[in-house]
């Protein structure tokens, strides 16, 4: 069940490589399902989720949006998907989420800035090369930021990537053969090692986006470990009543089977 993360970059043809690759292999892609989910989650708008993760929101919008309740419900949604398999996923920074996991390419499509302001001229209808120019810096900007704040990563880093094309020298039909060439090699291969380790991850998320969605966990960011059903909290928490919650949703989780908990509190006066 092949997962495939790609970068999203404005004008890079990321999009076509995704929707190409996916009908040519018959796999599902997952894009705007994310923001929907998100947006449900948080009782907002997908339109909101959307300006948000551009970069197009407002300084108000953005001080009122949780960001790192964005950032919890994506990863649950993105994991999800791959935990079921046979999915495109592109963006929403599924290469940094997935790279852990060995069956899993991450991909990272690119193209010239210039091209890219070209693309998107092209796109608007426009001469206006300076509005196209700020347009794609300001979603460059967007993305580095949510890289940086999400994973604590550079954006488009080379170590995040097994594997970097540039739709200025190859075309779209070019780099879907070159991915797909890579999945059939033996060290993406899917694993019963690898396989497990996706479906903990998936667990994990659905843990923390449980923590985030109770009001008595809402606040708490401790680290969460599966392994085969079995969920470890590692971190600190206020108080003795604040573990006691976190134990006792970690553990209302469906597929949770046994919860660890090494949560310590703060000492008092703190």
């Amino acid at each position: 069940m092949p997962v495939i993360a790609l970068t999203q970059g404005m004008g890079s043809l990321a999009q076509d490589v995704a929707e190409l690759l996916a009908k040519e292999l018959k796999l599902s892609t997952l894009e705007h399902e994310v923001a929907q989910h998100v947006a449900d989650q948080m009782h907002v708008s997908r339109s909101l989720i959307n300006r948000i993760r551009s970069g197009k929101a407002g300084a108000i919008e953005r001080m009122r949006t949780d960001g790192d309740s964005i950032a919890v419900y994506t990863a649950r949604a993105l994991l999800d998907a791959a935990a079921i398999g046979n999915v495109v996923l592109r963006g929403w920074g599924a290469t940094a989420l997935l790279h852990p996991v060995s069956h899993v390419p991450c991909i990272r499509i690119m193209r010239p800035f210039e091209k890219r302001v070209q693309w998107l001229m092209k796109e608007l209808d426009t001469d206006d090369i300076e509005l196209a120019e700020q347009e794609i810096k300001r979603s460059d900007d967007a993305n580095a930021t949510r890289m940086h704040q999400q994973f604590g990563v550079k954006w488009n880093a080379p170590v995040l990537f097994d594997m970097v094309l540039n739709t200025d020298r190859l075309s779209v039909e070019t780099c879907v053969q070159q991915i797909k060439s890579l999945l059939g090699r033996p060290e993406f291969a899917e694993t019963p090692e690898s396989r497990a380790q996706l479906q903990g991850l998936a667990l994990s998320a659905h843990v923390r986006a449980a923590l985030r969605s109770h009001d008595e966990t809402h606040g708490v960011n401790v680290t969460i470990e599966s392994v085969s059903g079995s969920v470890k909290l590692t971190g600190i928490v206020l108080n003795a009543p604040e573990k006691a919650a976190a134990e006792q949703v970690a553990a209302a989780v469906p597929g949770v089977k046994a919860v660890v908990n090494q949560l310590r509190t703060m000492a008092k006066g703190r």
